[in-house]
């Protein structure tokens, strides 16, 4: 554990992570550290392993012209180290009864308030969790890097949210930028769904000039880009019944 990054090794060791069922019935608590270590999450479970899959969230905030804010995190964080990825991914936390709260989606919603100031210097005065549009969860595994090598990975059940600046609130979000936590986040930009469809065909093309989040990826495969068309139709006319009509509250769709 030497070469890891000390301050992110802090929040490994001292962040309790909400225990769920695949189902999403909160059973437990266990270390970010414990569930992120591949071994864990890949282990068989039995009467002496703490299972590893947790509750997570995963933030796409837009700007008032309908682009989406993109990050790459940071070379020191543990998991997909320099990965681009969505707005900001997180987890709620068990010590926080706040997020907790099941009703509404409070806990992810407080989760994910806390988490846009704390990695992309949000103030939490200029965001307001009730705006957070939740669309469904997906539950996904992934190894972080290479699965015949990789120490870390991810299982989780990921709440998928949307949210949407106003003109006002654009003006200014690059003086909020300014505050960016650059051990979580290296940089970030506001992409529109054409920049994000090149991103993933490079991918695809295996070029590797860029590394993309697993459950990034499997969002786009499989509703990020309906999602948004919709929302576009709803920021033009002010109408966002097509994209409420894409809402799955009782799923938890299961992706690989």
């Amino acid at each position: 554990m030497a070469s890891l990054d000390q301050q992110q090794l802090v929040f490994m060791e001292s962040e309790d992570c909400i225990l769920v069922t695949e189902n999403d019935e909160e059973k437990g608590r266990a270390s970010k550290k414990h569930c992120h270590i591949w071994t864990n999450i890949d282990a068989t479970v039995g009467d002496d392993t703490v299972p590893c899959l947790h509750r997570a969230f995963s933030v796409f905030l837009f700007n008032s012209k309908g682009q989406l804010l993109l990050q790459q995190r940071a070379t020191e964080k543990i998991t997909f180290p320099d990965y681009w990825t969505n707005t900001c991914c997180s987890h709620p936390l068990f010590n926080l009864d706040s997020e907790r709260e099941m009703k509404g989606q409070m806990g992810v919603r407080n989760a994910a308030h806390r988490k846009l100031e704390h990695e992309l210097g949000i103030p939490q005065s200029a965001i307001d969790p009730q705006r957070f549009n939740y669309l469904t969860r997906i539950l996904y595994k992934s190894p972080s890097g290479n699965p015949q090598d990789s120490q870390w990975g991810e299982h989780e059940v990921d709440y998928c949210l949307f949210y949407v600046l106003n003109a006002e609130e654009d003006a200014q979000f690059d003086e909020y930028l300014k505050s960016m936590n650059l051990n979580e986040v290296r940089a970030v930009k506001f992409v529109d769904a054409s920049e994000l469809l090149h991103m993933l065909d490079v991918l695809n093309e295996e070029k590797k000039e860029i590394e993309i989040t697993p459950w990034f990826k499997l969002i786009c495969r499989r509703f990020l880009f309906k999602w948004w068309d919709a929302l576009l139709v709803g920021m033009k006319s002010g109408d966002f019944s097509a994209l409420d009509a894409l809402k799955d509250f009782t799923t938890v769709h299961k992706l690989n």
